[in-house]
């Protein structure tokens, strides 16, 4: 049992709500327009899920055997890094996660294409290959990404844009205009507990030539970025319910701005950085909400 604990602790589940945020807002809009499938939902969330795990393993591998991961680390304790998991046995974990994200994406595919659609087909192959290599790639290699500032973009494009729009197209076989802000929101949303996560570590990451965006925006403009990121979601999602407004219901999802806008007002009035930590569940937990309260009000 200690063994499993270990391991359940290094996939960090406190991360899948956040990553599954998309598949469920897209899997809401769909329903609105007739699309929605029981069995393409189930597949999505778990091939997701897959994808997570498998960058949180990779991740705890990458800065694990850089040495990022050190005793000036401000969040929680990695298993790499407290030794409880040996780099052997967490790459051995990686091929295996691979290979199941493998498996989930082909039959996710198959499920929602068939043989009848070859371009669809071909193309969600090449981005389920893509997300797996970026899933990996973030914190692992030489050339990590990570590394070099290019999380926040990434992170953009796969927790938003690929996850709404990309979900939206295997129920529909088709893009509508309706996912467009709302791939926006939740890619803007997921990128700002990314750079909270960055903004918490910027002196240890510093130290670890990890070069995050927060450590080339510096102390101040890292705020500003965050600001800027928080901001444009709530207002892009705020005209995407003027937009769509249908009833009163539609907007229940504005309530989550009330959490968004004390979270802002948290992070503006912290001057030490490691107080930022109990801000990063928050936000996730809160794009959630906004994700579900979003696609539930669009149905009413």
């Amino acid at each position: 049992m200690k063994n499993v604990s270990l391991w359940i602790s290094a996939m960090r589940l406190r991360t899948l709500p956040l990553s599954v945020s998309g598949i469920i807002l897209a899997s809401c809009l769909a329903e609105y327009n007739g699309f929605f499938k029981w069995d393409i939902f189930i597949l999505a969330i778990l091939t997701t899920l897959s994808f997570q795990i498998l960058s949180n393993l990779a991740n705890d591998y990458g800065d694990g055997v850089k040495g990022t991961d050190n005793s000036n680390r401000i969040g929680p304790e990695r298993a790499i890094q407290s030794g409880k998991i040996t780099p052997e046995s967490m790459f051995n974990a990686i091929k295996i996660s691979v290979l199941i994200s493998i498996i989930l994406s082909l039959t996710l595919i198959f499920c929602a294409f068939n043989v009848y659609h070859f371009f669809l087909t071909l193309t969600f192959f090449i981005l389920g290959v893509v997300s797996i290599v970026a899933a990996m790639r973030y914190t692992v290699g030489k050339n990590a990404y990570g590394y070099r500032g290019l999380g926040d973009l990434f992170v953009f494009v796969f927790f938003g844009i690929v996850s709404v729009i990309g979900c939206y197209v295997l129920y529909s076989k088709q893009i509508d205009h309706v996912v467009f802000l709302p791939a926006c929101t939740i890619g803007l949303l997921s990128t700002a507990v990314l750079n909270l996560n960055n903004m918490r570590d910027v002196e240890s990451d510093k130290k670890s030539q990890k070069m995050t965006l927060a450590v080339k925006l510096g102390k101040t403009y890292m705020k500003v970025y965050h600001f800027f990121l928080v901001g444009s979601a709530i207002l892009l999602s705020a005209i995407f319910g003027i937009l769509y407004y249908t009833s009163p219901y539609n907007l229940i999802f504005m309530v989550t701005y009330i959490p968004l806008i004390i979270h802002l007002i948290k992070v503006k009035k912290t001057t030490e950085l490691r107080l930022l930590d109990p801000e990063l569940k928050k936000l996730a937990l809160t794009t959630f909400l906004l994700a579900i309260l979003m696609g539930i009000g669009h149905l009413l």
